[in-house]
Order: C-alpha cells, then sequence, then structure tokens
C-alpha cells in the first residue's frame, strides 16, 4: 500500500516543501538482534506548492485530497525561497 504512490515529505523550517516517493520497504535485522525497516527512497526531490507545518517526529500519513500538489519544474515564480516564504506567511502566495 505504501509503495503504491506512496512519498516521504519534508517539513522544511515550518512548512511542507518536497517530497521523495517510497522506492523499496526492506527489512532487517540489526547487530543486537532487533528487527528493522529501511526506507528506500526516490533520490529526486520533488518540490510541492509550499504549505505550513509543525515539526513533527514520526510518521504522518495524509490521505491523497491532503497531499500538497507537486510543483512543475518551473512553475514556481523566479523569486529567492527566502521571500517566498515571507510573502506566504503574509498570505500574499
Amino acid at each position: 500500500e505504501l509503495l503504491d504512490g506512496g512519498s516521504l515529505y519534508w517539513v522544511i523550517k515550518g512548512e511542507l516543501l518536497c517530497r521523495q516517493s517510497l522506492r523499496a520497504i526492506e527489512t532487517f535485522v540489526d547487530g543486537e538482534g532487533i528487527g528493522r525497516c529501511r526506507l528506500v527512497l526516490e533520490p529526486r526531490l520533488v518540490r510541492v506548492a509550499a504549505r505550513p507545518s509543525r515539526p513533527f517526529q514520526g510518521w504522518r500519513y495524509l490521505k491523497g485530497t491532503e497531499a500538497p500538489a507537486d510543483l512543475q519544474d518551473g512553475a514556481a515564480p523566479g523569486l529567492p525561497e527566502a521571500l517566498q516564504r515571507e510573502l506566504r506567511q503574509l498570505g500574499l502566495l
């Protein structure tokens, strides 16, 4: 289920800004005999429509309707990211 279109979204400076698609989930046993899993991510980061998000640790599941839309390459205005962030905080973007 997670591998069928699942992504890990990154919160950076209080905003959801990008995602990486899940490529695989590998199970393994560490040196202490504890079962663990490794998330294998696509190396490419996909920019998404920024939205505020509180920092968190652990999993948060987003329904398809809750996930921010991907930005097309070059679709973001040619403004520096810091300026875009300030404008979003002011509600102007």
